[in-house]
């Protein structure tokens, strides 16, 4: 990355002061490390820190409405002209460092072009709590890796300098755990603004949806269809599916299991869901649905265990092919609603059962479905216009 001295920007980028001869093997005083100014709708995210970096007062104003506060700047005067229409937390970048309001050191920077300069990144050698790290050249993953199992269990704070969101993206998600943050370092806002979506994605991810029991009323063989096959980028464990609840209305979706019991005819694949007919309903993050037949390599879909934990998963590939359908009628045991799927007519294909039970039991297939058995569903509204829920009369047989 060109670095140069003008307002925004470093004065230099350089590897840390640390000597692989001498290597400090503790460090008694440290400075607190700086978290991410966050507005209370965005505490969900303070496990994870985001300075911006930037001289765009448009990415500044899309930064703030979204909870981001802490920016860095290579002068003092660019703050004092947004600190007087922003309430932001101003930190000044000089030479090697990071400097607060009262120039007191709050981060150290280093650059890492090399294997070599990379191996000095240890937390023993760290003069300060926070530490920017500046990744040159094409490589970034797998340095951004060594970091991550470096620093695991360490106090410090590591962030990466990243030019745009999809960076920032790796360097969260580095070794699963990712880095304590990053340097978002941009000048258009859509990086501000995917960078937020993808937070919301995540925090989405750790809520729980509310499952409703219902009841089979209805098991009925009724020919050929062409249904969806969903293979996902993971293993899903026994009791997940597709919420991918899939039904046939939007009101009402079932919860389909993966394939992931093992069977005596076929081998398991747990990261495949049948999920059923081109014309069904999935549920995808941002509380919206897309048909099965939209679903595409690289879209996400949400994974739902019995308890209604969730988390949002890659789709690797669809497969849609002419099968036997069955179709499923359940109604709702705490109130009035009745709702239906059709599957196809298969061993492997099954629906998620409230609970395990005393034998075990996390879902019914469908050939062995019978009235009076009882299965999990989502309610929610009726009415979607590109699989957005809306508030509209609407009629579905």
């Amino acid at each position: 990355m060109a670095v140069s001295s003008s307002v925004g920007s470093a004065k230099a980028l350089a590897c840390f002061r640390t000597s692989p001869l001498a290597p400090r093997r503790t460090v008694c005083s440290r400075l607190p490390s700086i978290k991410m100014c966050a507005s209370p709708a965005a505490s969900a995210e303070l496990k994870k820190t985001v300075w911006v970096w930037t001289e765009n007062r448009q990415v500044m104003t899309a930064a703030v409405e979204r909870g981001w506060s802490t920016f860095l700047f290579g002068s003092k005067e660019l703050s004092e002209d947004w600190s007087s229409t922003a309430r932001i937390h101003p930190l000044f970048i000089d030479g090697l460092e990071i400097l607060d309001e009262g120039n007191q050191k709050v981060a150290a920077i280093s650059v890492i072009s090399s294997p070599s300069e990379l191996q000095l990144i240890q937390p023993e050698n760290m003069e300060l709590q926070n530490t920017v790290i500046d990744f040159q050249g094409d490589w970034q993953v797998i340095p951004a890796e060594n970091i991550v199992a470096a620093f695991q269990g360490c106090t410090g704070t590591v962030l990466a300098v990243s030019k745009n969101s999809t960076e920032a993206q790796v360097f969260l998600e580095a070794l699963e755990q990712g880095l304590d943050g990053v340097v978002l370092k941009v000048e258009d806002m859509d990086d501000i603004i995917k960078l937020k979506d993808y937070f919301d994605r995540r925090n989405e991810a750790k809520s729980q949806l509310q499952l409703t029991k219902a009841t089979v009323s209805k098991v009925e063989v009724v020919g050929m269809g062409d249904r969806v096959c969903v293979d996902l980028c993971s293993i899903m464990r026994p009791g997940e599916g597709l919420l991918v609840c899939v039904g046939s209305y939007a009101r009402g979706m079932f919860l389909v299991h993966s394939e992931c019991l093992e069977t005596s005819y076929i081998a398991s694949r747990p990261f495949r869901v049948n999920a059923g007919p081109v014309h069904a309903y999935v549920t995808v993050p941002g509380d919206k649905t897309s048909y099965l037949s939209e679903l595409r390599s690289g879209r996400e879909v949400i994974v739902v265990d019995q308890n209604g934990l969730w988390r949002t998963l890659i789709v690797g590939r669809v497969k849609i092919e002419s099968r036997p359908l069955i179709l499923v009628e359940a109604k709702e045991n705490s109130g009035s609603g009745t709702y239906s799927i059709f599957l196809q007519n298969a061993e492997t294909v099954a629906l998620i059962t409230p609970d395990r039970g005393s034998g075990g039991r996390t879902a019914i297939p469908v050939t062995s479905l019978k009235v009076g058995d009882e299965v999990l569903v989502r309610k929610q509204g009726a009415a979607r216009h590109t699989g957005i829920e809306i508030q509209e009369f609407i009629v579905e047989k």
